[in-house]
């Protein structure tokens, strides 16, 4: 019986998210702007979200062919069902599980031009801190890192590590991104850290600019 749960339990837990995220979905009008530009890229892109945020990021993203790393864990299952029922491909691994693998296969799509959303906080945090794994990816591939910045007011907040967010059905929502930003595939370790860093106060500008244009006063709220 245990056995046989394991094996239905992401398809059938995952059945209430996925309707739940559409029916959401359906109600909101997410503003991107300038995100046809940066879709547009030549190149591989890796978008780039805090963990917290990934909601209204996967609503805007769904059916575009996008890809995903999803952990290997069970709680990563429903999330995997849940991310491909949204249209995205996904790879399976973290950074604690079968992690050199999914870089591996990250890197091949990007260089072949693919197009990633990644939260580089994920999956366990620290909150709002990029972890080193995704500026490999960008130096190994070529692609370019764009900060990105959902916010949704009204919203509820959860009382999880990474405060995650889900938008109230009609709330006003808005997506910021910032300018692409590359890792050389030269650079030093000085400089891939110094770039992380920039990335890292990238996404809090534009995830502090979205808050703003939706009128959230503050993240807690």
């Amino acid at each position: 019986m245990r056995e046989w749960w394991r094996r239905v339990r992401p398809r059938v837990v995952s059945k209430p998210i996925v309707w739940i995220a559409r029916l959401i979905g359906c109600t909101l009008r997410i503003r991107a702007e300038g995100y046809e530009e940066l879709d547009r890229l030549e190149r591989g892109a890796i978008f780039c979200g805090w963990h917290g945020r990934s909601f209204l990021a996967a609503l805007r993203f769904r059916k575009k062919g996008y890809w995903v790393i999803i952990s290997q864990s069970r709680d990563g299952d429903i999330q995997n069902v849940v991310f491909r029922s949204l249209g995205f491909h996904t790879i399976r691994g973290s950074t604690g599980r079968d992690g050199a693998r999914a870089a591996v296969e990250s890197i091949r799509v990007l260089r072949e031009g693919g197009k990633m959303a990644i939260t580089p906080d994920g999956p366990r945090g620290p909150t709002h801190e990029v972890q080193g794994g995704v500026m490999v990816m960008a130096q190994k591939s070529g692609a370019a890192l764009i900060p990105t910045g959902p916010a949704a007011h009204p919203r509820c907040l959860a009382k999880s590590w990474d405060r995650y967010m889900i938008p109230m059905p009609f709330a006003r929502s808005e997506i910021v991104f910032g300018e692409p930003i590359y890792v050389p595939s030269g650079a030093s370790a000085e400089e891939v850290e110094a770039i992380r860093l920039r990335l890292q106060e990238a996404m809090n500008e534009v995830e502090a600019e979205s808050e703003r244009r939706v009128g959230a006063r503050k993240l807690s709220s």
